[in-house]
Order: structure tokens, then sequence, then C-alpha cells
């Protein structure tokens, strides 16, 4: 075959398998929770994607250390870059037997800078994939094709190795890695350790390499001995902060304002739309003749067969505030909008925080109210 050429569908070369049969691939790394590899996926070609790039970083050292199990680096991986890579020469690779040793471990980052033509031959090399190479993408550089990951998808020699995290699955990512740590943390720090980094998860791997230099491997760890290593507290979801504010908690609304504000880079501006778009929901709902979820989620033009957890989560809010005093938190976020516009010469952050314990406030009150 000529060189850059990718494998034709179909066809086989010597110490190359077919897709689908035992020899096809092997029980190695494949995505464990979040893009944590060993979970036994069976491949021979790995894409891992994610948006946040420690933690496709993470997740590609792990896959290639997994793959590469003890031998030795130098003969088995071959880190191919460089901004004039052709990937018909990583095929190439691939398709190279290993030279003393028993695999080729072949490594390409930022796969998103190629097109959708240029990633062809490695499209074409998933259907006759080597018996003795591992070729493992990570993404990075720009957009993946839609072709290369629908290839990745589909075929039976290929895992997609998925790093990116979302609010719900973040408590079982941090509990997965805990679990395969050699520390032991007791239930209260590793509630504090998950609290404490919030949306910053990619923070997790460095932070717990600290904690083990420090304490040593396998040391049991409470609460009070994180303290010292945690740093700033990384960022959280807005809701975080709606709901203290719903709640009428204004010391922890405060902390979750700075949070967003400080770990999550978030200008006042952007937490202001956070809490109109929040209070907005709430007054669109605000009707007597609104009385159920479903007429709340048809108020808020919320599609048939969606959750309407949003709606039921405004109309409760509505209820518990009552007319007068959504009118007063309307008041207080425009007040705020004027302030943060120029109206008054005050930082940002001090007008939210002024903001955040006014409509605190109107919730402690109409909590107080209720119940009397």
């Amino acid at each position: 075959m000529s060189p850059g050429r990718a494998v034709k569908p179909g066809a086989v070369k010597p110490g190359a398998v077919k897709p689908g049969t035992p020899a096809a691939a092997e029980r190695a790394s494949g995505g464990r929770g979040a893009g944590e590899p060993g979970s036994g996926a069976v491949a021979v070609a790995w894409l891992v994607t994610g948006d946040d790039a420690a933690l496709v970083s993470q997740a590609l050292r792990h896959l290639v250390d997994e793959l590469v199990d003890g031998r030795d680096r130098s003969l088995v991986v071959e880190d191919m870059g460089g901004d004039d890579l052709d990937l018909a020469a990583v095929v190439d690779a691939c398709q190279t037997p290993p030279f003393l040793a028993d695999r080729r471990v072949v490594v390409v980052r930022d796969i998103g800078r190629f097109s959708a033509d240029q990633v062809q031959p490695v499209i074409g090399y998933l259907d006759c994939p080597m018996e003795t190479s591992r070729l493992v993408l990570a993404a990075g550089g720009g957009q993946l094709p839609a072709k290369l990951v629908t290839a990745f998808r589909q075929s039976p020699a290929a895992t997609v190795v998925g790093t990116d995290v979302g609010a719900r699955e973040a408590h079982d990512w941090v509990t997965g890695r805990l679990s395969r740590s050699s520390l032991q943390l007791a239930p209260a720090a590793a509630s504090l350790l998950e609290a404490h980094l919030g949306e910053d998860l990619n923070r997790l791997e460095a932070l717990l390499a600290t904690l083990e230099a420090a304490y040593g491997p396998g040391a049991r760890l409470r609460a009070e001995d994180l303290d010292p290593y945690l740093g700033q507290a990384g960022a959280v979801p807005p809701w975080d902060l709606t709901d203290a504010i719903d709640r009428g908690e204004t010391g922890t609304a405060l902390s979750l304002l700075h949070r967003l504000t400080d770990a999550g880079a978030r200008h006042p501006l952007v937490v202001l739309a956070v809490l109109q778009r929040h209070y907005g929901n709430i007054l669109r709902v605000e009707s007597p003749s609104i009385a159920t979820e479903g007429q709340a989620a048809e108020a808020l033009g919320i599609a048939k067969g969606r959750s309407t957890f949003p709606a039921r989560k405004a109309l409760d809010s509505a209820r518990r505030l009552g007319a007068a005093h959504v009118g007063e938190a309307v008041t207080a976020l425009a007040d705020a909008e004027l302030a943060l516009k120029g109206k008054l010469d005050m930082d940002g952050v001090l007008v939210l925080e002024i903001l955040v314990a006014r409509l605190s406030r109107l919730s402690r009150v109409s909590r107080v109210a209720r119940r009397g």
C-alpha cells in the first residue's frame, strides 16, 4: 500500500484484524464515568472528547499510561504533533508493526484543528485497524468534525471517552475519583472537598497529588486536614445562588455570589442577568389565573414533553413571595441594573452584594409571614 493512503473498507492486510472478532481489540481503557480509563471497554482506538482542556489532558494521560502498562515508553509511544501534521502519516504509523515491543501507541492531540476531509484517513483506518496498534486522539484545537465522532461511536473497534461532567454527575464523578485515590477521606472531608471544588473539577487531581505528597500514600484524612491545601473555592452553578436566595439564607447567598464572581469569573452584569431571568420567571407565573404546574409551564413557554421543573420552582416561589414582594424584587433588580450601568459610582460586586441581601431578606420575610 502506498504511503499516506487509508486502508480500504473490508481489506485485510497482514497483522490486521476484522473489527468485531475476538482478536479485533483487547480489554483495555475505555470511558469510566467522565473519561476515566479502565472500565474494560473493548477497543483499539480512542477519541477523548470534552470542553475542559485540563480534564481532556488528564484523561489522555491516564489512558496512555494504562495502554503503556509498564512497558518502555520510548519504545511504545509515538506522540505525533506539529502544525504540518498529515493524518495520513498517523495512519501509516498505526499500520507500522512495533519494534522491540508488542504494541505501538500513537497519540494525536488537538484533533479538532483538522477538517472533516482531513480526518478521512483516520475514519478509513477504523474499518481495519492493526491488532498491535493503539490509536488515541484527543479533543482540542477547535470543534471536532461530526464525521469523526460518528465514526468512533459506530466502530466496534473504537471508544469515545467523554470528559464533560454535568452538575448532576459531579457527585458521582468526584466519588469515583476519590475511590481510585490511595488517600482515604472521611465522609466529612469528602463532602468538604466536593463543595469546595464546585464546578472546578479539573482541580481535583492536582489537589489529591498535593495531599498525598503532604500526608503520604494511604493516609486517612479528616476535614480539618484539608483546610491548609484547599485554596480558593471553585465556581458554582448559578442556581445554587438563586436557591440560597429563595431560602432567605443571606450569608450563604453572599458566599456563593463571590464564588461566581471570583472563581467563576462572571461579570456582575452576567450575574444580574441570571437573577433577572429567575425573577422574570416568577413574575410571569405570579397570577391568580395560574394555579397548576402545567399552566405555569405554558406561561413560561416550556414545550410539551420537556421538564416542567423550572415552572414548579417559579410557581412555588411566586406563591411564597406574594405579589407585593415580587414587585419589590423587580424594583431591586431595576435599581441594581441602573447602578451597574453607571448611575452610581459603586463597585459592581458591591452592587450585587446589596441586591442579594435585599432579595434574600424578601424571601426570609415572606417565609416568616407565611408561618405566622
